[in-house]
């Protein structure tokens, strides 16, 4: 998915629940950070691997949401450099987690709007993400903030014809941008 050019300009509210407080994470929370990633399902997480992400973040980039009353980080995301083949001056939006006890309280858009500002304020214009078909509530919270599907292979479409249905989401497929096409 790929954050619209056309709407560099535009970043995506960031409003945060009561009880709730959206901040930078802290290199002394790396314990309680692994234990977010794992419950998130990121079983093989350790602060091997957090230090090796941590270090294409970019400068105020690494933001959590801790639940005020018990200080538990409830909900993390990265803006990260992550240039490849297709994103050779690329902003990613990585690392999207939350704890199932604080699910439906919309900390996945705060920690994502938080994102998605930060890399275009860091002058970012190729802004993606990556994930997996089957991660329906990340799907939708990327589409509710703007994120457009980009149709780099020929199933993409298909792909996002299903998902779109799961999802009761406009299927518009016209107005998705197509690799090497991007006029977004």
């Amino acid at each position: 998915m790929v954050w619209p050019r056309a709407r560099a300009a535009n970043p995506p509210l960031v409003s945060v629940a009561g009880g709730y407080t959206l901040r930078k994470f802290r290199p002394a929370e790396t314990e309680q950070y692994i234990e977010l990633a794992r419950e998130a399902g990121f079983d093989h997480f350790s602060a091997e691997i957090l230090a090796g992400y941590s270090a294409t973040v970019i400068p105020g980039g690494f933001f959590v949401v801790e639940h005020d009353p018990s200080g538990e980080l409830a909900a993390s995301a990265m803006a990260q450099h992550a240039s490849d083949e297709m994103h050779p001056e690329g902003g990613v939006l990585g690392w999207v987690m939350g704890r199932a006890a604080h699910s439906g309280k919309g900390l996945g858009l705060t920690v994502c709007a938080a994102v998605t500002g930060r890399l275009l304020a860091a002058g970012y214009r190729e802004i993606y993400l990556k994930t997996d078909d089957s991660r329906l509530p990340a799907l939708k919270t990327y589409l509710k903030l703007g994120w457009v599907p980009l149709l780099f292979t020929p199933d993409m479409e298909s792909r996002w014809q299903r998902v779109c249905a799961r999802l009761a989401w406009p299927f518009e497929p016209d107005r998705w941008p197509r690799h090497g096409k991007r006029s977004d």
